[in-house]
């Protein structure tokens, strides 16, 4: 039994003729101890998909369905989606300065989610613990302080140690590497990593940037304007992409040695929800797109063992 399934689920903001579908049939599949890497530019519907593993979207589900350890997240009571929350799944946002309460010091937020999450336990040994495994220096000292005292790589730090609290099985990061510079970026990964290792989880990586996943992640799913344009093993994807989003993404990966050369970008921009064009929703901007494309939705199929394609294009 997987982790985590997601199956043709759909998600809407507004209601009746109001409805905007932000996701369209997107299926997914985590296996405990994998890593998948959810890939695509803003507003594919990256986040809105992770958040509606907990049933945290501001969007509602209005098809599909989302299995978290076999159960049907859509049909959980309010207590049981609190037992979830962080006690199966966990987040890790973007911004982590946004994610921290800037009023209160970072052991009192250690503390309240370690009392929430494991009743008994020592929370100020447990703070201590955390601190020191998402290696922070001097942890008693950083839990007096607060979160506007850290730089933005120890704030991520901190929020990584917040998600770790409650002992999840799935950690879900989004973007977070966001707004930090290289090197820290590179620390947050190899982090990540280490606890993968460490602590047996799945992780749920969401980015819109492929020079990311070649390190961490098992397999990468690839999503465009709320639908999933290819799925496939990571090292499979990074040699031999299938769907012309996923090549026109890997082309635009800055690459060490490319002095003087001009950075390649996708023309064009990803649609809003509401405004999604018929057929292919990438083919406003595919440099191959056909007629068909034009007026028939390809459908995500499997072209090679765990690889699987929405394109006409590809045989």
């Amino acid at each position: 039994m997987p982790l985590l399934e997601i199956n043709n689920l759909a998600l809407e903001f507004g209601r009746g003729s109001a409805a905007v579908r932000v996701v369209d049939g997107v299926s997914l599949r985590l296996e405990a101890g994998e890593v998948l890497c959810l890939v695509g530019e803003s507003g594919s519907g990256k986040s809105v998909t992770a958040l509606a593993i907990a049933h945290l979207s501001p969007a509602p589900v209005v098809a599909g369905e989302v299995l978290l350890a076999g159960r049907d997240v859509g049909k959980m009571s309010p207590g049981e989606l609190r037992g979830i929350r962080g006690g199966v799944v966990s987040y890790v946002f973007q911004e982590p300065g946004a994610a921290l309460n800037p009023v209160f010091r970072i052991g009192t937020l250690l503390r309240e989610t370690i009392e929430l999450h494991q009743p008994g336990a020592d929370s100020n040994a447990e703070a201590l613990r955390l601190l020191k495994l998402v290696g922070i220096p001097d942890p008693v000292e950083r839990l007096r302080s607060y979160p506007h005292e850290l730089s933005g790589g120890m704030q991520q730090r901190v929020v990584i140690a917040l998600a770790l609290a409650a002992r999840p099985k799935l950690l879900v990061a989004d973007e977070p590497t966001t707004a930090l510079d290289t090197t820290i970026q590179a620390q947050i990964i190899e982090l990540l990593m280490k606890l993968k290792q460490e602590l047996g989880m799945a992780i749920l990586l969401i980015t819109h940037n492929l020079g990311l996943v070649g390190d961490i992640a098992d397999r990468v799913a690839v999503l465009y304007a709320g639908r999933m344009v290819e799925t496939a093993p990571t090292r499979e994807l990074l040699l031999r992409p299938q769907h012309p989003y996923t090549q026109a993404l890997l082309r635009a990966v800055p690459r060490l040695g490319a002095d003087g050369e001009r950075l390649r970008v996708i023309p064009g921009q990803v649609p809003q929800a509401g405004a999604f064009p018929a057929g292919c929703r990438f083919h406003p901007r595919c440099p191959l797109a056909e007629a068909r494309c034009r007026t028939e939705s390809p459908e995500l199929r499997e072209i090679a063992p765990g690889q699987s394609v929405a394109c006409h294009l590809v045989k």
